[in-house]
């Protein structure tokens, strides 16, 4: 039988549940952290409950879809159900929806300008902005198109692109600004430390005096879909790959590549 969560105190107004539900959840949160179908008591440990207690649970999710038990090692999996909701959930993500209200808490958590940059048809293109709280800041258009060699947006992307891909931007900017078309070992240092870092970085790039930060966003599929990009002017914005900016930028996309489905390797 559903109990409802007990009213603890006169002061919380937050919406009272089922209390049964919320237990139960536990084992499909404990199924989709774990990523891999579980034993028994290995998955009741996860869910912080008693095996006996979790086995009744388990028989209702797998008689609604949510849970499927292997049939050779009795192991207890995430069922079909569980993963149709997953890919309707992904659907109705839309990445830069996603990640609007985040650039608006980045812009005054770190007093800078923030942007989300998308892969367009001629590059790493500015497509919201959230200005910065503080009188002196850089500001930032939609629709314009960063530099793949120097911007941090730009480089970003250019680590993550299809090689192919990135050959032909390169090339098409160059036609533009008559810059050099080739990767080159120095760019090519950028991009992996970029790679590996899961940031990039620029000062006094593009523009003398400014300087900025980006973090990639992932897919479910591991494909980046957007950069969130910090810009300030050079005298005071701290570029450091382990700098303040530079953590919570690579963690606020961290948590919208998982809220996308990206799962990490």
């Amino acid at each position: 039988m559903f109990t409802e969560s007990p009213d603890t105190s006169n002061t919380d107004r937050s919406p009272r549940g089922i209390q049964s539900v919320e237990v139960g959840g536990q084992l499909l949160i404990a199924l989709a952290q774990h990523g891999r179908p579980l034993p028994l008591k290995e998955l009741a440990t996860a869910a912080g409950m008693p095996a006996a207690k979790a086995h009744p649970y388990l028989v209702s999710f797998i008689k609604l879809g949510l849970v499927e038990q292997e049939s050779g090692g009795g192991h207890y999996g995430l069922g079909p159900l569980a993963l149709q909701l997953g890919l309707i959930s992904l659907q109705q993500y839309d990445p830069v929806r996603l990640a609007t209200p985040r650039i608006e808490e980045l812009a005054l958590l770190l007093g800078h300008t923030v942007a989300i940059a998308v892969w367009g048809n001629r590059g790493p293109t500015i497509v919201r902005v959230a200005e910065a709280p503080s009188p002196v800041h850089i500001s930032m258009r939609h629709g314009v198109v960063m530099s793949l060699r120097g911007t941090a947006s730009g480089r970003l992307f250019a680590a993550h692109r299809p090689r192919p891909e990135l050959l032909a931007a390169l090339q098409a900017e160059a036609a533009l600004d008559g810059g050099d078309a080739r990767v080159g070992a120095d760019f090519e240092k950028l991009l992996t430390q970029a790679r590996q870092q899961g940031l990039a970085s620029s000062r006094d790039g593009v523009v003398q005096g400014v300087s900025a930060l980006a973090a990639p966003v992932f897919d479910e599929q591991g494909r980046m879909v957007l950069s969130l990009t910090a810009i300030g002017p050079s005298g005071s914005f701290d570029a450091s790959l382990n700098g303040s900016a530079a953590l919570n930028l690579k963690r606020s996309g961290l948590d919208l590549s998982r809220q996308l489905g990206w799962r990490e390797r």
